[in-house]
């Protein structure tokens, strides 16, 4: 929330008009950060995945990914507003988020690697209908 309070106020104090990443790191912290954790809650009450080492690593990189990511967002936000166009924004800038963006998919694999096998342990084969159950070879 604060980041959208801080991209209306400082946008309206510079007087500036226009497209800067301000805008968007309000979304990208609510979709990214509490709706995410939202569905991984829920999964993990499911599938019980936290206490794993695999949940531990999705949790730090996902997260260090996030704050990379939306910070360099700011950078370059503030930067825009401040007047500096694309060729003067420092290469650093982009190449730093691109690392946010590569951690966070780093912490999404390590989460689906993990949601996978919790699945399959979830899953139970079902007998076919040829086949006797357990109960039933045992009574004869």
């Amino acid at each position: 929330m604060i980041s959208g309070l801080f991209y209306r106020e400082f946008t309206k104090i510079k007087d500036f008009h226009g497209d800067t990443q301000l805008a968007l790191m309000h979304t990208h912290l609510l979709a990214l950060g509490m709706l995410v954790f939202l569905i991984v809650l829920a999964l993990d009450k499911v599938f019980g995945l936290s206490g794993s080492k695999l949940f531990t690593a999705f949790f730090w990189f996902y997260n260090i990914g996030i704050a990379i990511s939306t910070a360099m967002m700011g950078v370059h936000g503030i930067l825009t507003v401040l007047g500096r166009d694309e060729d003067h924004i420092a290469e650093a800038v982009p190449l730093t988020a691109g690392l946010g963006h590569i951690l966070l998919t780093v912490g999404l694999i390590l989460l689906f690697i993990l949601l996978g096998k919790r699945v399959n342990e979830h899953v139970k084969p079902a007998s076919t209908p040829n086949e006797p159950t357990a109960e039933t070879a045992s009574a004869v």
